[in-house]
Order: C-alpha cells, then sequence, then structure tokens
C-alpha cells in the first residue's frame, strides 16, 4: 500500500511573468484515478504562452496552477485489472475527454469542448512530485523506454496529428515553418514517411542546423528559403509550428497554388497579423488548423520503442524542478541553443 504525500512543492504560475517553486498540497486521488510519482516533464511552448501571456485565448490564470503536461512517472501502487505494478514506468494522456459530446460521439476526442487538460488552468499539471490522475490515462512504457522518451510521446503524439491533417506523399514538397520542438518531430516523421522535398524554417541558426541533421533537404533563416528552394513555385504543403503572429502569413507565402496549409502553432497574443486574404483565396488554399493529437499514443509509442524516431535528439537541456524559472525565462527569451528542456523531478 501506498502512502499519499500530504505536502509538496511545485512550480506554479501566477501570472504572466510570474512562476514561483513553492509549497504544494497535491489533491488526493479520487475514484478511478491513481497517484503518480512525476519522473520526467517537458516544457512546452503552450506552457510558455501561460507564462509570457497568462493565458491562451479564454484559458486564463484565474488562480495559481502548475503547468506540465508532458510527463513520464512511476506508479505508487499496482493496478491489477491492467496488469500495472507498483513503480512501473508510465506516460500520461493529460487529456481527458467527455466521450458525450458530439464531437466526441465524432471521434473528434481532441477538439471536445469539456475536457479536463491537465497543466492547462485551472486543472494542475505536472511540475509538482506527484498527482494524480485516471487510471484511464495511463500510457504503460516497454522495458528499455526511458522516463525522458515518455514524457516526448505527447509532443510527438502532436506531430502525428498534424501531419495526420497534412496528408504528405512520398512526392509531395514540404516547407516546415518553426524548428521548435514540434516543427523537429514533423522533420522526422516527414522523413519516415519518404518526403522527398523538405525545406525548414526558422530564425535561429541552431535550430534549422539541426533540422537539417535531421534530414531537411533545405533550410533557411526567412521565409524566403521557400521560394529559393522551390525556384519561386511554392510548396505543396506547408506545416506551420511557431509563435509567431506572423505565422499564418509566412505559411501562405511559401505554399504553392492549391497547396494544403495546417497551422499547428500557438502565436504570441493568440494573433494573426498581416494575413494577405488575396493571396491565400487566389492559390486555393486549403487551410486546417490542428488542436493537440487524436487517438495516437500508441503510434508514438511504436515509433520511438522502434527506434524510427529519435525524440533524444530534440534535447538541449535538463533541469532540477528549483531551476523551472530560469529556463522558463530562458525558453521565453529564445536563448541561442535551446530546444527542448526536461525537468528532472527524481533530483
Amino acid at each position: 500500500m501506498s502512502v499519499e504525500r500530504s505536502e509538496s512543492r511545485a512550480a506554479r504560475i501566477h501570472g504572466a511573468g510570474d512562476l514561483r517553486v513553492e509549497s504544494y498540497a497535491p489533491r488526493p486521488a479520487g475514484e478511478g484515478e491513481v497517484r503518480v510519482d512525476i519522473a520526467t516533464v517537458g516544457i512546452c511552448g503552450s506552457d510558455l504562452h501561460y507564462y509570457k501571456d497568462g493565458g491562451i485565448g479564454g484559458a486564463v490564470i484565474g488562480e495559481p496552477f502548475v503547468p506540465g503536461h508532458e510527463f513520464s512517472a512511476r506508479l505508487t501502487r499496482d493496478i491489477e485489472p491492467r496488469g500495472l505494478v507498483r513503480g512501473q514506468l508510465v506516460a500520461v494522456d493529460p487529456a481527458t475527454p467527455c466521450h458525450r459530446c458530439e464531437w466526441c460521439r465524432a471521434g473528434h476526442h481532441n477538439l471536445c469542448p469539456n475536457v479536463v487538460f491537465l497543466g492547462a488552468p485551472p486543472y494542475d499539471g505536472a511540475l509538482t512530485s506527484c498527482l494524480a490522475v485516471p487510471e484511464a490515462s495511463l500510457v504503460p512504457l516497454p522495458e528499455g523506454m526511458s522516463a525522458d522518451e515518455g514524457a516526448l510521446l505527447e509532443p510527438l503524439g502532436v506531430c502525428i496529428h498534424a501531419m495526420d491533417l497534412a496528408r504528405p506523399a512520398p512526392w509531395s514538397s514540404v516547407a516546415v515553418i518553426g524548428c521548435g520542438p514540434i516543427g523537429l518531430g514533423i522533420v522526422q516523421l516527414l522523413v519516415l514517411g519518404g518526403c522527398h522535398e523538405i525545406v525548414a524554417v526558422d530564425p535561429q541558426g541552431h535550430r534549422v542546423a539541426l533540422a537539417r541533421e535531421l534530414g531537411a533537404t533545405a533550410i533557411g533563416e526567412s521565409i524566403d528559403a521557400v521560394g529559393d528552394a522551390t525556384a519561386g513555385r511554392g510548396v505543396d504543403i506547408v506545416i506551420e509550428a511557431t509563435n509567431s503572429p506572423e505565422g499564418f502569413a509566412h505559411a501562405v507565402r511559401a505554399a504553392a497554388i492549391g497547396a494544403r496549409v495546417v497551422l499547428v502553432g500557438i502565436p504570441d497574443g493568440d494573433r494573426y497579423i498581416a494575413m494577405p486574404a488575396a493571396e491565400a483565396r487566389r492559390r486555393g488554399l486549403t487551410v486546417r488548423f490542428s488542436r493537440r493529437m487524436g487517438e495516437v499514443y500508441g503510434r508514438a509509442l511504436a515509433l520511438v520503442a522502434d527506434g524510427r524516431i529519435d525524440v533524444g535528439r530534440l534535447v538541449t537541456h535538463r533541469v532540477t524542478l528549483d531551476e523551472v524559472p530560469t529556463a522558463y525565462a530562458m525558453h521565453a527569451e529564445a536563448a541561442p541553443g535551446v530546444v527542448k528542456s526536461l525537468v528532472d523531478l527524481t533530483r
């Protein structure tokens, strides 16, 4: 029998630019839940929007909350119906949709308006030592998979969902705008899918250099790189994964006539600017907005377990809980050399 901790410590966002590591009383596990000991947590771009802007759209910070939705953990007790044992390493799907609304019934669980999402206000996430999570959200990790890899299954799932919307073929030319962890994960998936022309764009040189190492056929630090690589034609598919308010406009500029555009990024301030409506219309573009992920954890797990996707290549920094405020500030300032930070909650 496990003993649940009555007091812990957590990183909590109180408002824009205000993140504190402080004492924290974890919520006890309820019916259908299990308390887990957190192992590794990824710092995500959406976390940074809460930190920089105090919210994303209508999801505004009302009370201090604990961020962290990309995480792995260890079980604190056996779960006999599923054959899981205490101490076993798991990933956790942060999203619990209602399964009752019309969108859930249509299979679009990622669009559920009633979703409980760990690490998005008002629901506390994993930047603490232990957390109560639904038993149904546990994703057992195979022998040999690390806690870091388990935490990175969630962002890989976001990449897979974006690919499902983009539907690239091996002969497709594709531009990936934004080479953060999502953009770089998408580059790996495009290479795995056999795409022959992949143009990666990011204003930070170290990120596009990594995109080249991962298989991009052309790179650049401005959107002009797409025109240069395609003799002005543009590409068949554009996948935008930036935090730039100009991301949509850049995606349109990169697109060929009749192209598909998938918008994955969340713009700073929750606003797109300088959207060239005539250019988009005259190109006859198909535009899809990507939100989180569908039912893709199984695919993400298999890709990492089989060694077909190397999520570890994206990790540039590892920090402790006490170093989280510094790490958030570093990411918010787009410090040189930063791609992905993981927080080790076992230290």
